[in-house]
């Protein structure tokens, strides 16, 4: 009996048992799938963060690239800037080459021209028979009676009364101290002017004018000066001021002078000086290639040629219709000099020595011939170390205005009536 008991208690616990494993199994398959879940998830995520930083790996190349691209255009936009500057200034010197060759050869074919014309002259004299020795001799007497017609035209134009010489320096003042080293301070002596005109430096294009010279001495207190800007810079420092005009020789240019009206501010004529420009009028004042100046007689042009011999030319100038009238190769020499002035229509040049010494007026070129080379004095300047980048004369006072080394300078004049 109690063996057939256990022979049936067998099969429950039998099924417990499988309940169990049953169970054992369920547990282990959600374990195995929440486990696998959770790995396919990381996994994900792992995926999802490589992506992303592959993404910025990518965004930071793109803006390295856009970086080097913008400074590469930078670069092309300097390159192409420097580029268009030099070509402006190339072009700006072609322009100023072809003005110069276009002056050298009209001015060759002036000398090619004369030349011609005694070649002419010569082969048809050596030609000629000897009976024409008498024409050749009438011809002559011709062309010294036109010769002496001319100059007697010269010094009409010229008003031969004005008869004044210098014989000599009185005195000295100093006005004021201010501006470059090199520069000019004018005035107009055509008219009752009382305006002072200040250029300083070799190479600008502002003007300073003051209502008159007590202005100017005062300006350093007080600013009183009307700036004027010229359409063009200057060259060196041989300015003039006549009837309302500036003249001055254009920087850049070979010679080219303009007129320039100060009231109205523009430019109203102009004029290449034929030979002028190519060489300096003065060794010691080497920015001055044109050298302008004004007289009882009107306006001039001081300067020199390469085949002058280094000798000074005087051109007169029709300031009205900015023309040339006539043209002197004078005996006053070029070395050594540092300014020059003209009183009457004589040329007064002033020399130095190359360091600066005492100025002193060595050679006076009159082209109305009356002053005689045997009372031609030797003027000295008063006993101080100097050197000069301007002189102009001013008849109504009889005073040159000179610029010495940043110095306004007033010399008063000692003359004479010419014999």
């Amino acid at each position: 009996m109690t063996s057939r008991m256990s022979n049936l208690g067998c099969p429950h616990k039998y099924l417990r048992r499988l309940n169990e494993t049953m169970a054992a199994l369920q547990l282990r398959f959600l374990l195995v799938s929440f486990f696998t879940s959770t790995m396919g998830e990381a996994q994900y995520i792992m995926q999802d963060a490589g992506l992303v930083h592959y993404i910025d790996r990518r965004i930071v190349s793109i803006e390295t690239r856009l970086n080097k691209c913008n400074q590469d255009i930078a670069d092309y936009v300097q390159e192409f800037r420097e580029f268009s500057k030099k070509m402006m200034s190339r072009l700006e010197g072609l322009g100023i080459l072809k003005i110069e060759l276009k002056n050298e050869v009209d001015h060759l074919l002036t000398r090619v021209e004369r030349a011609q014309r005694e070649v002419d002259y010569f082969e048809s004299a050596k030609e000629s028979p000897s009976p024409c020795v008498e024409v050749d001799e009438d011809l002559l007497e011709q062309q010294l009676v036109e010769q002496e017609e001319s100059q007697n035209k010269i010094k009409l134009m010229l008003n031969a009364s004005c008869s004044y010489m210098i014989t000599g320096i009185k005195s000295l003042k100093i006005v004021k101290r201010s501006g470059d080293v090199h520069g000019s301070w004018l005035k107009d002596p055509s008219k009752n002017h009382q305006k002072i005109y200040f250029l300083t430096g070799t190479k600008n294009r502002t003007v300073m004018e003051f209502a008159n010279i007590r202005a100017f001495t005062e300006s350093s207190k007080k600013p009183s000066a009307r700036r004027i800007t010229l359409p063009f810079p200057w060259q060196g420092t041989g300015h003039a001021i006549y009837n309302g005009f500036l003249f001055y020789h254009r920087y850049g240019s070979l010679n080219e002078v303009i007129k320039f009206d100060i009231q109205k501010r523009n430019v109203t004529d102009q004029m290449l000086l034929s030979g002028a420009g190519e060489i300096s009028a003065y060794e010691l004042n080497p920015s001055t290639k044109i050298d302008l100046a004004v007289d009882e007689l009107g306006l001039w042009a001081i300067h020199a040629e390469p085949g002058s011999h280094r000798k000074l030319v005087l051109t007169k100038i029709n300031h009205e219709t900015m023309a040339a009238e006539y043209t002197w190769d004078t005996t006053c020499k070029s070395q050594n000099a540092e300014a020059a002035f003209m009183m009457c229509g004589a040329l007064y040049v002033v020399y130095n020595s190359a360091g600066g010494g005492t100025p002193r007026i060595e050679c006076i070129y009159d082209t109305l011939d009356t002053i005689s080379p045997y009372e031609i004095p030797m003027i000295h300047f008063p006993k101080r170390q100097t050197s000069h980048s301007m002189v102009h004369y001013y008849p109504r006072e009889k005073q040159l205005f000179a610029w010495d080394n940043r110095s306004q300078v007033i010399y008063k004049l000692l003359t004479k009536q010419k014999n």
